[in-house]
């Protein structure tokens, strides 16, 4: 029995084609159906059921499959181990963060990090939370820096930098100006500054709301310009309470939505050594007894 035989009858599985399994693992048609034959030969009993129009497994196969797996799975976990242990961090690690965050200097953390290990190639992206979430979900990015309400995504492990209230700030002149906090009900009488749906700010608002819609007048996509909009005196910006600078923070009461900042990366792997690497480093950048889990 070979590895690369176990290989291709995960793949003809999961694909339920021998063309397509044979595309996936870059053979030959025939060079997979031989190896499966030879398998099955092995083993003494069909893996799969060819008489359809689709490939489907047997008994048989359905009982292999899971042990097929857990020993691919195995084999690049020993590669993984033996590339980590000879110090041989390289590859790719894809990030993403959101736009315009004041609180983690991530750019000097991959700086840092690139110095360690020159031979992995970085990316950095920028996208709303919503988004960067859906990405490391997927697999297109490998670490992120979000924001988020309530529990973490799921999915994903998190390590959380920031736990803020959300404050409704505003300028000398407004109505609120003085006041220590002002119930939901009545924030949603006035006409709000807010960042866009899909970022952690708006879903923390979003989701202290329920069913009822908050007046949005001005959307900007970045806190600077909701800040700058709200010193212009255009009302009231939904903000956590460390971005208030040069505004009053009148706190949201009744309830009191709040909005976390965290590092973010999938719960379930492969991650590669690099991205692994990357995760213990900043990881260590956030308090400890934030973590929600480890990598």
């Amino acid at each position: 029995m070979e590895l690369r035989q176990l290989e291709y009858f995960v793949a003809v599985v999961e694909e339920a084609s021998f063309t397509r399994a044979a595309e996936r693992v870059h053979v030959a048609q025939p060079g997979v159906s031989a190896q499966i034959r030879r398998l099955e030969r092995e083993l003494g009993h069909d893996l799969l059921d060819r008489s359809g129009r689709t490939v489907t497994v047997t008994d048989v196969g359905a009982a292999v499959l899971p042990l097929a797996r857990a020993a691919l799975r195995s084999v690049e976990s020993a590669k993984r181990t033996v590339e980590e242990m000879a110090g041989l961090v390289r590859g790719v690690v894809r990030v993403g963060m959101v736009v315009s965050c004041g609180i983690m200097d991530l750019p000097e953390l991959l700086s840092s990090f690139h110095a360690l290990h020159p031979g992995v190639e970085i990316t950095l992206a920028e996208a709303n939370s919503d988004a960067l979430i859906s990405s490391l979900v997927d697999g297109s990015l490998d670490f992120a820096l979000i924001g988020y309400a309530g529990d973490a995504p799921a999915g994903l492990s998190v390590r959380v930098l920031a736990d803020e209230p959300l404050v409704a700030a505003v300028a000398p002149g407004d109505p609120w100006y003085g006041r220590e906090s002002v119930p939901l009900d009545e924030l949603l009488e006035r006409r709000l500054i807010c960042l866009p749906p899909g970022t952690g700010l708006r879903g923390a608002l979003d989701e202290a709301c329920g069913a009822r819609r908050p007046r949005i007048a001005f959307e900007a996509s970045a806190p600077p310009m909701v800040i700058t909009l709200a010193q212009r005196g255009l009302g009231p910006a939904i903000l956590a309470l460390s971005m208030t600078e040069g505004l009053h923070a009148v706190r949201i009461t009744h309830p009191s939505p709040r909005g976390r900042l965290a590092f973010a990366w999938r719960t379930e792997g492969p991650h590669s050594p690099a991205a692994r690497a990357l995760i213990r480093l900043c990881s260590m950048a956030a308090p400890s007894e934030t973590a929600a889990s480890s990598p």
